[in-house]
């Protein structure tokens, strides 16, 4: 006896269980492996000493991860100089709590943050093969999609007095300074989600702080008008998060999408922007989260970033 349109039944058997391994991988495994990255970007000022900077992203915390909770709460004894999350720390309307649990001893640090759409709102199911429909229709969150009705708003001003209370520097849509042990003075330009159509840089345009040791942007989703305008306005490095790396990769070949208009040969990691004849240096966070309804990764574990920001050659 043989399946429909040929394929023996053998082979299709063999193909289901292969996909329900890729499956029970991708979501027991992958998506609770966390590993932390380490990257070193030359963009100080000549002179200036290393900087250790943590960049945490899109945690997408949901009641009861307790391995995601506790491996967080460990990345404190990095001891890094200061912490950026470039948000979507939120996955469940019911887990600010949590997430605020994991980032404790991080909130120990000096830090800067920017909020992501999923911070705002809770999430819908969507079919995977919409973000590969998207990207071929050029349409990308709010930026070509139809506004979101009956959403599900999320208590992220609980999550933001928080941070504030802890001392770390809200930046969104404005500008923000930390001063460090030692007396360096750094300045942070940031802005509010563009997947969301969110960001305003008219209001914090005129580029970095000539009175600071150094200046940098901080974005969540790295569309190409907010780097664009980071890179023109003279910034030399951008954080942003936002792509999960892709999620669901190739192996050996790499993300399909990126869930906004940056091409996937960036999709996570660090690579320059140009525009207006100005180079800067990108980092885009994988992120150690996923979608509650879509707890999957596939050839893109989950992670952190400790940057050690260099002084130039």
């Amino acid at each position: 006896m043989r399946a429909r349109y040929g394929i023996p039944l053998k082979v299709t058997a063999g193909l289901t269980a292969t996909a329900a391994a890729g499956i029970v991988y991708a979501a027991g495994f992958e998506a609770r492996s966390f590993r932390l990255r380490r990257v070193t970007i030359p963009v100080l000022p000549r002179g200036m000493r290393d900087l250790r900077v943590l960049q945490v992203s899109d945690i997408h915390m949901v009641c009861g991860q307790r391995k995601k909770r506790a491996w967080l709460q460990k990345l404190a004894g990095l001891r890094p100089d200061f912490v950026v999350n470039t948000g979507d720390n939120l996955s469940d309307t019911d887990a600010v709590p949590e997430a605020l649990d994991a980032l404790g001893p991080l909130m120990e640090y000096p830090g800067v943050y920017v909020f992501g759409s999923n911070d705002y709102y809770g999430p819908r199911l969507r079919n995977p093969a919409r973000y590969l429909m998207e990207k071929a229709q050029g349409r990308h969150g709010l930026n070509g999609n139809k506004p979101v009705v009956g959403a599900v708003h999320n208590p992220w001003e609980e999550l933001r007095d928080a941070f504030d209370e802890a001392g770390w520097v809200n930046l969104t849509n404005t500008r923000g300074r930390l001063k460090l042990p030692g007396g360096l003075d750094l300045a942070f330009t940031g802005l509010d989600d563009p997947h969301i159509k969110r960001d305003r840089y008219e209001r914090v345009a005129g580029g970095p702080d000539a009175s600071a040791d150094f200046s940098m942007g901080v974005v969540h989703a790295p569309y190409l008008r907010s780097l664009d305008a980071f890179t023109a306005d003279g910034y030399e490095l951008v954080l942003a998060g936002h792509t999960h790396g892709g999620q669901l990769c190739i192996p050996f070949y790499g993300a399909l999408v990126t869930n906004c208009d940056l091409d996937t040969d960036r999709v996570k990691g660090l690579s320059t922007h140009t525009a207006a004849g100005r180079t800067s240096f990108l980092h885009v966070s994988a992120g150690c989260g996923t979608n509650r309804f879509t707890p999957v990764r596939f050839a893109c574990p989950p992670e952190a970033t400790l940057l050690t920001l260099t002084a130039r050659d």
